[in-house]
């Protein structure tokens, strides 16, 4: 609820202005303490009309007055629907300034309307009018009306009617009613983003029955709903994303949260997935040869700001046009029926976009869940892949591009288009479904299927198991496949676009888990490896983000894989070119240190197959294998590595630091050199004048990896694939590490000296 009338309020004048704002303290005195009067309008009707005038409340106290009056639950309700259209009419141009405008902070100065019938329980008598008038829709319609319009522009009105568990579950009884569902989505919507508990699904009456009622519009809309339901809630304090945190509240909460639930409810809805589906790849008629297509979809989106306004429009254009059409049982109603009420072509696109964000978002979080493989299965039986595969160059990305139109903001790297929340919202899509999971090459049609096949042929290995259990009929059809759709449309931004940092994220996950020599030639061929050191030595790309991605990207490109590596060689061909590419890999270890990872791994590799004359050709020649095989270069990265983390700030992004100076110690100590690694830590320490400090800080952080990966809940598989070190080996040699025996040459312990022993025994105990 806003705050009370000030002094300094404008419709608040002369010598009046005391006693007024003495009415409306104790209005708002008893609704706090819970005594005296619950609403304004148990003032006498006299006084109220008698202040009205030189408060300027508008007659707002007596229309709440009468409007209680007029809907007890006997009543006709015909007084009822009046009051509540003028009351509306009043309340309804404060939110539209609000939505329309700057939409400023909720305060009663700017909405006086709204803050006085808020102030006098205009709110607690919409609210209990509409479970009263279930016949009577369009009473129903005004109150949610009303009580949307509170919601924009009064504070505290949103978590009010949050805290109602009762009233919020009716609502949903609302959405049988196509009249009401609109308005009734949007106040849940609302509602639900600042309801402090999540809901659960399996409590609204007859999910599944209402789910299946929906029409795709409808279905459409809920997803916007939905996506507040199955999110876990984001903790917004940078400490709470720590590992040790993060952890910690694994141990206390065991049961699965309220989003993994409604998750699986979701998930248990007949049809429910499909029809998502259907949704994501449905495609929309669009308008060509308009020379004025990317002016007039500005125009539209700079009013059109609100969904719940488009929606409105949409739902017009619609109604109008059944008058004169019979309503097809086909899922693509919405884009195929022939609208009367002919809204701009833009206009209609931007309304599917949006919904297909959406549904994008949803398909996405299900995707992520403890029934990824459920979901994976059940995407690719109903053609999802290959059904956004066609609507890529005619909707998804469009020939034009953010770099030479700006659609909604002041750059091109706005996020606050539907045009770039789509694109990215597909990107994260493909990033979830790649990753890690044989379904990936459903990425790719027949043809690109079969040149993969050649390439394992050529290199006489065989291949991979997940590409040859394919289901060739989910493949994409075409000329090319998304993958390949995406690569094309990467080599096209600018150097800077917040585009390439998710498109190179989406090809990453294609290549992640286990090596593929065929996966990575395969994308070699198509110039990728060239592309991305273009980016990163010579486009003059600042974005910490987008070189992070291309980092891990090259990484997984590049491992094991000694065609790559001599690709590199003839692209870094000079001293000059070689020094800004190690600037940029020792601008930010955080960033760049998977790299870092995949060339020790290669390089360990490839000095094991010297009967190879080709790899021997290569090592000796590539600049970056050289560099890398000096023994003080690899020292500098691991020191640099162990002292930019510690137990306190891990995180999901940091923590592959760990792993990397992991992984460097665990080949030298399969070559009987770990003593020297861990003798050169302790002269570094006492070089820089803090004896102690690295070595203690790396036994903390095994310490830690001890606690973090060998939880029965975590997967190690991953570590086990991206490095082709079998995970005992891991646990074996961090426990060599952590030995408590000060004579042995492999344990930490014994290459720090007494006095600075001060390792944090109680640091992981909590």
């Amino acid at each position: 609820m806003a705050t009370l009338l000030g002094p300094e309020s404008p419709w608040m004048g002369g010598k009046k202005r005391t006693r007024n704002r003495n009415i409306l303290s104790r209005i708002r005195q008893s609704q706090i303490a819970g005594r005296g009067f619950s609403r304004g309008t148990q003032l006498p009707e006299a006084l109220l009309q008698e202040r009205d005038k030189r408060a300027k409340w508008h007659g707002i106290p007596v229309l709440l007055q009468e409007l209680y009056e007029s809907s007890h639950l006997n009543s006709d309700f015909t007084h009822t629907h009046t009051v509540l259209k003028e009351l509306s009419s009043l309340l309804s141009m404060e939110a539209m300034s609000f939505v329309t405008e700057d939409r400023k902070t909720a305060q009663e100065s700017t909405f006086p309307n709204t803050y006085t019938f808020g102030l006098f329980g205009g709110v607690d008598v919409s609210v209990n009018i509409i479970p009263k008038c279930k016949k009577t829709t369009t009473i129903q319609l005004d109150c949610l009306s009303v009580l949307y319009n509170c919601c924009i522009c009064t504070e505290g009105v949103t978590k009010s009617l949050a805290s109602r568990d009762d009233f919020v579950l009716f609502l949903f009884t609302l959405m049988t009613n196509k009249k009401t569902f609109l308005q009734t989505a949007t106040l849940i919507e609302d509602i639900l983003g600042v309801k402090k508990e999540m809901i659960q699904l399996e409590w609204i009456p007859n999910l599944s029955g209402l789910v299946q009622s929906f029409d795709q519009q409808q279905l459409a809309n809920f997803c916007r709903i939905l996506s507040v339901t199955i999110s876990e809630p984001d903790v917004g304090n940078d400490d709470k994303h720590t590992l040790l945190a993060k952890n910690a509240q694994q141990k206390r909460n065991t049961s699965p949260s309220r989003a993994e639930v409604n998750q699986v409810t979701l998930l248990n809805i007949p049809g429910f997935i499909e029809r998502l589906c259907k949704l994501a790849t449905r495609k929309v008629s669009e308008a060509t040869g308009t020379s004025n297509f990317l002016q007039e979809l500005e125009e539209w989106y700079t009013w059109l700001d609100n969904t719940l306004v488009l929606d409105a429009l949409m739902q017009i254009a619609t109604d109008e046009a059944e008058h004169s059409s019979t309503e097809s049982s086909d899922e693509s109603t919405l884009a195929t029926i022939p609208l009367r009420h002919r809204l701009p072509q833009s206009m209609k696109i931007v309304h599917e976009i949006m919904y297909k964000v959406e549904v994008l978002y949803v398909l996405c979080v299900l995707l992520m869940g403890r029934q990824r493989n459920q979901v994976h299965k059940m995407l690719a039986e109903f053609r999802l892949i290959p059904g956004l595969n066609n609507l890529f160059d005619k909707l998804i990305w469009r020939k034009y591009t953010t770099s030479n139109h700006v659609v909604h903001g002041q750059n091109e790297n706005c996020d606050c288009s539907p045009e770039i929340s789509f694109k990215i919202q597909f990107l994260r899509l493909l990033q979830s479904f790649s990753d890690h999971h044989e379904n990936k090459y459903l990425l790719l049609n027949a043809q690109e299927l079969n040149e993969l096949s050649a390439i394992s042929l050529k290199a006489n290995i065989p291949e991979v198991e997940a590409l040859v259990n394919t289901d060739r009929s989910l493949v994409c059809d075409g000329k090319k496949g998304l993958l390949t759709r995406i690569l094309t449309v990467m080599k096209r931004e600018p150097p800077d676009s917040s585009f390439r940092f998710w498109q190179a994220r989406a090809v990453e996950s294609f290549l992640r888990g286990a090596t593929s020599y065929a996966d990575q030639m395969f994308l070699l061929k198509r110039g990728l490896l060239e592309h991305i050191l273009f980016c990163i030595i010579d486009s003059g790309c600042k974005s910490r983000d987008v070189l992070q991605s291309y980092f891990d990207l090259l990484g997984e490109l590049m491992k094991f894989n000694i065609d790559a590596f001599k690709r590199f060689n003839k692209y870094v061909n000079t001293e000059e070119k070689f020094q800004v590419f190690l600037t940029q890999i020792n601008s930010s270890l955080v960033d760049s240190n998977m790299l870092v990872r995949c060339i020790v791994l290669s390089l360990d590799r490839f000095e094991s197959q010297t009967e190879d004359v080709k790899v021997v050709e290569v090592l000796s020649e590539c600049c970056l294998l050289s560099y890398m095989a000096r023994v003080e270069n690899r020292l500098a990265f691991l020191f640099r590595l162990v002292n930019i983390i510690n137990v306190q700030t891990l995180t999901q992004e940091n923590v592959s630091c760990l792993n990397t100076s992991l992984v460097i110690l665990m080949l030298a100590r399969r070559r009987g050199k770990l003593p020297f690694y861990l003798n050169a830590l302790r002269e570094k320490e006492y070089a820089e004048k803090y004896p102690g400090c690295l070595l203690n800080n790396f036994h903390n952080l095994l310490r830690f990896w001890q606690h973090h990966y060998l939880n029965k809940d975590k997967d190690s598989t991953c570590l086990e694939n991206s490095s082709c070190i079998p995970f005992s080996f891991w646990k074996e040699t961090v426990s060599v590490l952590l030995g408590e025996d000060r004579t042995s040459p492999c344990a930490i312990i014994g290459y720090i000296d007494e006095p600075y022993m001060e390792l944090d025994r109680d640091l992981l105990e909590d």
